[in-house]
């Protein structure tokens, strides 16, 4: 079993979140990824804890699948190599600032020009073009200039700080590996390959689903608990007498009317509809005094059978043990050399047909230089020079 991209062969220079967990995806679903990394610069994922076994966590899944060569890219011999790669390596993912990969001779129009059929992906935040193009930043700017962290938040409390990273993954990751593989589908029609110019910034501009929309089409601006999905209604998250949460997500008339039957205001359901800011806080307040009645377990036994969109929220702890993601398989025993297996989230994307089992956790730098020299055709002693010299590491 190989798994649906196990035609793919892609060249990874990225680091840290984005680009990784985009790889990440392709390697799960069988692309042979090999990540490009300096021997100087570690990447800091590596560093970030918690560790077991002496590596750091999120770099073992990040990496997952994937084989690791160190090269030196300011030096003209990685660049010969990444040269000889990309021969058959004819997918580059890379996530350097706007002209960085040019500065080093590895930009698309040099590579192209070593293999035509090149798909070049690049993510950054601000995109290869705009006079934010060369501007450092991370998730929460890219939420804050997008517009998203204007209205998810309180009021009397201001803009959340999300704890899943939504512009590096939903804006570079997943919109990256869509924009790859539609670009793949392109080459696969006509022969042509072409660079991919995903902005984190830009995607997470395009998640404003419903409320972008509003704006832009009838003017209406969003705020902070101003709309019916952001706590301007009832539907939200309310604390249990000991303390723990449950989320409230009874919208139609179906799921309202039971719901209300089981706190014991069936009286509530009738203003569930109501667009009154008013009615809608009235309500909030009376489901609130209803859960603030009974404990976690209570509400938990009660809304267990009942199909009304309400939910415990679980911490990731017992989150992991809930009978639907262990039904889904969403955590897997991933192998690691020289160490005990190690526990991981499973690629999320079903196939009818399967996946192949995860093949080994991210690993040291530099772990598969001389293995892939060699399939590049390098003798020991031009190996030897270039370890010498400090090309590879």
């Amino acid at each position: 079993m190989k798994g649906p991209l196990s035609s793919l062969k892609i060249l990874d220079f990225s680091t840290l979140l984005p680009g990784p967990f985009a790889s990440l995806l392709l390697a799960d679903m069988g692309a042979e990824v090999l990540r490009v990394e300096s021997p100087t610069r570690m990447d800091l994922v590596r560093l970030l804890p918690p560790h077991d076994g002496g590596q750091s966590t999120s770099h073992a899944y990040l990496n997952r699948n994937k084989r690791s060569i160190a090269l030196d890219l300011k030096r003209p011999e990685a660049v010969e190599i990444v040269g000889r790669l990309v021969k058959e390596y004819d997918i580059v993912l890379e996530q350097f600032r706007p002209g960085v990969m040019e500065r080093l001779g590895l930009g698309y129009e040099a590579l192209k020009a070593i293999n035509p059929r090149l798909i070049y992906l690049s993510i950054t935040g601000y995109g290869q073009t705009g006079p934010y193009r060369d501007r450092a930043g991370h998730d929460i700017n890219y939420l804050a200039l997008s517009g998203i962290a204007s209205y998810t938040g309180r009021r009397d409390s201001g803009p959340l700080p999300l704890g899943v990273q939504l512009a590096d993954i939903a804006g570079g990751s997943l919109h990256g590996v869509m924009g790859l593989l539609a670009a793949v589908i392109h080459r696969q029609a006509t022969g042509e390959g072409q660079q991919v110019d995903v902005s984190m910034t830009d995607c997470a501009f395009a998640l404003h689903g419903m409320a972008g929309a509003g704006y832009l089409g009838a003017g209406v601006e969003p705020d902070m608990e101003n709309q019916a999905l952001n706590g301007g209604s009832f539907y939200d998250y309310y604390r249990t007498r000991d303390g723990r949460w449950f989320s409230v997500g009874s919208l139609e008339p179906q799921f309202m009317e039971p719901f209300c039957a089981a706190i014991c205001r069936p009286e509530l359901a009738a203003k569930g509809l109501s667009p009154n800011a008013e009615d809608q806080r009235a309500l909030k307040r009376a489901i609130e005094i209803e859960f603030e009645k009974r404990d976690f377990a209570e509400w938990q036994a009660l809304f267990a059978g009942l199909d009304a969109c309400v939910e415990p929220m679980l911490p990731l702890s017992e989150a992991v043990e809930h009978p639907q993601i262990r039904a889904r398989g969403l955590v897997q025993e991933v192998p690691r050399e020289g160490q005990a297996p190690q526990r991981q989230i499973a690629c999320p994307i079903k196939f009818s047909a399967g996946l192949p089992p995860p093949r080994h956790a991210g690993g040291a730098l530099g772990s598969h230089t001389m293995e892939v020299l060699r399939e590049l055709g390098l003798d020991e002693a031009a190996i030897a020079a270039l370890k010498s010299a400090r090309v590879v590491g």
